[in-house]
């Protein structure tokens, strides 16, 4: 099978808000997340993308404990290393320290200011909302530090606006070796419908990879359809629990070992790590 055929699967293992009393099966310190990274690993993923917690849960965009989850990933796998640097109410200087120490393979990056929320139509409120600032001399910055420390930047573009972005930044220099997520299924972004990624996955850059982002149950539709678009997946308790209706997934590896499944169904084949370098031009 040739590279053109293979598939990069993300593992988004943590996240930031879901917690334990909704999913178990949620890591929170660094033990638990290392473990979770091999398992996703064994199964299939290439990339595992991480948001730090302290061992309690509660969020946490502390260098050291970036550090330790660095470590505790490293020593049981080689997977490469996408580090959030989402947060809020904190300065740029911190929102990013973490990179230059830890210098991940990857760092995930919004693209752009949003409202980011959930809507729980059986209670007819939202789960929780906040406005998510980036605004660009922000991205700018960022971008310029992982630029500086050799980290490839994952640009999250919640919707068209977000991943119209790119242009100028590319234009500036600023955006070289990079890759695109197209992330569906957030209020405030856009809709998690395969028309949508259709379109999103049109305007992505020629000879740029990119890959879905389907938040909750939307997800594997969502993966479908990027597989037959030719693009990469992400999946991972981060964005869903779910690998049928009312059956939550006993941790990230199942998750992962169901996309694998469906990309072998189709034909491709999960890249290995070494592969995925290659094909994320890493």
């Amino acid at each position: 099978m040739s590279l053109k055929d293979k598939v990069v699967i993300t593992a988004a293992l943590t996240g930031a808000v879901a917690n334990k009393m909704q999913c178990p099966h949620i890591p929170y310190t660094a033990e638990e997340i290392g473990e979770e990274a091999r398992r996703a690993h064994e199964a299939g993923a290439s990339v595992v993308h991480i948001h730090a917690r302290e061992d309690d849960g509660t969020p946490s965009i502390a260098v050291p404990v970036f550090e330790k989850i660095h470590r505790e990933v490293r020593k049981r796998s080689p997977v490469l290393i996408n580090f959030s640097t989402g947060a809020v109410g904190v300065s740029r200087e911190e929102r990013i320290a973490h990179i230059p120490v830890c210098k991940p393979e990857i760092a995930a990056l919004n693209m752009g200011t949003m409202n980011y929320a959930k809507y729980s139509k059986r209670r007819q409120d939202f789960v929780f909302s906040i406005e998510f600032l980036n605004p660009i001399p922000d991205i700018i910055y960022y971008l310029q530090t992982m630029k500086d420390n050799g980290v490839q930047p994952e640009c999250e573009c919640f919707d068209v606006g977000h991943l119209e972005t790119v242009y100028p930044l590319m234009d500036m220099g600023l955006l070289e070796r990079f890759q695109v997520s197209c992330i569906l299924g957030v209020v405030g972004g856009i809709q998690a419908t395969a028309q949508n990624l259709v379109y999103l996955s049109s305007r992505v850059p020629a000879g740029i990879p990119w890959q879905v982002i389907g938040v909750s149950y939307e997800q594997w539709l969502l993966c479908a359809t990027a597989l037959s678009l030719g693009g990469n997946i992400r999946v991972g308790l981060e964005d869903n629990f779910y690998l049928a209706p009312g059956e939550m997934a006993e941790g990230n590896g199942p998750l992962v070992e169901k996309a694998a499944r469906m990309a072998r169904d189709i034909g491709r084949e999960p890249a290995s790590v070494d592969e995925a370098k290659q094909l994320l031009k890493l």
